[in-house]
């Protein structure tokens, strides 16, 4: 009798993760993260910080670095990035995993950063030639 009502229960919850692995969509990404400022981190170290502005644009700074301004945009499952560097586009997979961001990077490095924390403020950039 035990093994009959555990079944239906595992397939559920099988179901549940499977449904959940779907990447983020633009829109998706967008109610989730404008107006927040998200610090990530990689195997438990800092990584960098984003501040997600109105009308796709961003604030991005590495751990201690200086910001760049940049915008998102949707591309089939991954949300692209552009900076002021003119560097190519970095495009990630945004999850929500237990009520935060982990994004996987779709390039060779498969690079898997989590949302450490978030706030509303905004992101303290370091700037070129401070205390100079």
């Amino acid at each position: 009798m035990m093994k009959t009502c555990l079944l239906p229960l595992a397939f559920t919850l099988l179901s549940a993760t499977v449904a959940n692995a779907d990447p983020l969509t633009g829109d998706e990404f967008d109610a989730y993260a404008t107006g927040k400022t998200l610090t990530f981190a990689e195997d438990g170290q800092p990584y960098g910080a984003e501040e997600y502005l109105p009308g796709n644009r961003v604030r991005w700074a590495f751990d201690q670095d200086t910001c760049k301004e940049g915008i998102w945009y949707e591309r089939e499952k991954d949300i692209c990035f552009i900076y002021e560097d003119g560097l190519a586009p970095q495009c990630w997979q945004f999850f929500v995993e237990s009520d935060k961001l982990k994004a996987v990077f779709q390039g060779d490095s498969g690079t898997e950063l989590y949302e450490a924390w978030a706030s509303e403020g905004p992101l303290a950039c370091m700037g070129p030639q401070v205390g100079v």
